[in-house]
Parts: C-alpha cells; structure tokens; sequence
C-alpha cells in the first residue's frame, strides 16, 4: 500500500476526534439556555392585599345579619372604599326573618362613567348564623368581601376615564338564619339584601339602567375551580372564561358546568338583568368545609383571589362592548 494511502485513516481518525473535542466545548446553538418563559397578562390586583382583608374580617369572628361584629366589619369596608377615593352609602333596611326584624345594609360604592349605564360587582359580606359552633366564614362571605375591594381599589385608583358607571355592591343577609336554604319562609329566608336592592332599583326605576351584574361568592379556595354556572347569563359566563382561557386559567375556570341554584344574582336574572355566578362550590372533598367550622383562613389562597381578581378585571371591555 503507497505511504500516501496508509495516511488517510490516520488523518480522518485525527480529524474526528479535533471535532468531538470542539463538539464538547461549545455546544451547538440548540443547547443553549432558554429565555424567559412569556408572561400571563396580569393586572394591579394583589393577591396578598385581598388576603389581608379575609384575614381583618375572620378576625371579627363570626359576621351574621344585625350582629355587632358585621357592624365592625361594615365600619371596616367603608373606611376602604372612602380610602380609594369612592363615597361609599349605606342602604338600611329591615326585613322580617324567622328571628324577627333583622336591621340590615347594604353597602353601595359608586365609580361614576361617562353614561349612567351601569355594571354592579357584588359580594355578600355576611356570614351564617349557628349556635353550636363559631362560624368564620373565612371562604364564604370573606373571600368574595376581600377580592371587591381589592376589585374597587385597583378600578378606583386607575384615573383612567370609563364609559360607563360601577357599583361596588356587599349585600348584607345573603345566608338564612334557619339551617337550610329553603327551609323557613316558604324559601324566601335568604338573598335579603340582593332582593332589597332590586325592588329598591324597580321602584325607583333605575333597574333598566343596569347592564350587567357580576356577583362573587366563596372565590378563595387554594384548589380553586370555578365552573360555567348553568343559571348565569352564557354571555356573561362566556366572558369570564373566555378570558380566564387566555390567561392561561382552564385548570381554575373549568369548562365543566354546574349550579348551585338560588344566590345574589338571582333576583336580578328574574329581574330581567344579565348576571353572572362567579363561584367555587366545590369547598374541600365533597364540599365538606362549606358551612362548617373548618371554613378558616388557612384554606384561603392569595393565588386563587389573584386569579379572581384578574379575570373579572380583564373580563370588562368584552362586558362593557356588549352593553349599549
């Protein structure tokens, strides 16, 4: 074999071996580290400022209609709504309950638009009376209570101009005072302040100027879940999921359905005013915190009132475009 050809093997061997060892010490672009992970479009809603109004109401302990620690409690809302800037009125009114005349209010925040059309957000800041157990309510009533204002406080401070008018609405007597729903009142012991605002509103006849009505109830469980309520306006219900999929939020807003039947936005729908259930049902396994004295702060998530907080906020110009 001529010397030239004996070299070749010898010089390819040489070769790929220069090019493992370059292979090695600068890895091919491919390998290189990744850049950032894109970002969910978010909003100046805070988790952990909502958080912290769950926390100031569990700590008046158990909230039901015409008791002293709502009182404290109402004191409370008021003072951070006139904080951000809103003049917030009490609506007093006094209903007949299994217990007697119960005083109650309901707690009205404007944030006034170009048009006197009007969106309410709403919550109901009072919590279930039982006599054998103290009932915090931390996730019902607390929950919902914490995300408005947190809600009203980002809406407040925006100073962006909005064609239409905002109520922030914390409906006091939502819970019945007999055990079950239905069970006193030929099912009329419940929704007390929502009831009241609508006939107030058909009296008055300012029902036709509201638009839509967005409720809030038990929005803080840290395994959050808020399905497509079936007894809801599918525009509305479209709205909200539509958005929380485009954040990224399928796993918190489930494309499953559900409903839990009567609340605060039912006397609206009957009404004749497009509304919306935003609710968690699904309280624990099997719901077993829900009306329970394990209904506590711990099982509150600042994430999951995140989450709330930013598809409602961002849900808003879809909303407003379909009110004329």
């Amino acid at each position: 074999m001529p010397f030239r050809t004996r070299l070749l093997p010898v010089l390819f061997a040489a070769l790929a071996l220069a090019c493992a060892r370059e292979s090695v010490s600068r890895p091919p672009a491919a390998q290189s580290a990744p850049g950032p992970a894109p970002q969910r479009a978010s909003t100046p809603f805070d988790g952990e400022r909502a958080f912290g109004h769950v926390k100031a109401q569990v700590a008046f302990g158990p909230r039901p209609a015409g008791s002293a620690a709502l009182e404290k409690t109402r004191e409370y809302l008021v003072r951070e709504l006139e904080g951000y800037g809103l003049k917030a009125g009490l609506d007093e009114f006094m209903p007949a309950t299994p217990r007697g005349k119960v005083r109650m209010k309901n707690i009205v925040a404007e944030l006034p638009g170009a048009t006197d059309r009007v969106v309410i957000i709403a919550s109901h800041y009072d919590t279930k009376y039982f006599k054998e157990f103290a009932f915090l309510g931390a996730n019902d009533g607390a929950s919902s209570t914490g995300a408005l204002l947190e809600i009203a406080r980002v809406m407040a401070t925006a100073k962006e101009p909005r064609r239409l008018t905002y109520w922030f609405v914390f409906f006091d007597g939502e819970e019945a005072f007999c055990r079950e729903w239905g069970e006193c009142l030929k099912g009329k012991d419940n929704t007390y302040g929502s009831r009241h605002m609508v006939e107030r509103l058909r009296r008055e006849r300012r029902l036709e100027r509201v638009g839509a009505m967005i409720l809030l109830d038990m929005v803080g469980d840290r395994d959050l879940a808020v399905p497509r309520d079936e007894t809801s306006s599918p525009w509305l219900v479209a709205a909200l999921h539509g958005t929380a999929a485009e954040l990224g939020y399928e796993e918190e807003f489930p494309g499953r359905t559900s409903s839990v039947g009567d609340d605060d936005h039912m006397p609206f729908l009957r009404a004749g005013v497009p509304a919306v259930d935003v609710i968690d049902f699904d309280y624990g396994d099997n719901n077993e915190y829900w009306h329970t004295a394990e209904d506590t702060l711990d099982k509150v998530s600042a994430r999951s009132l995140k989450v709330v907080g930013d598809v409602v906020l961002l849900s808003l110009p879809k909303i407003e475009a379909q009110i004329r």
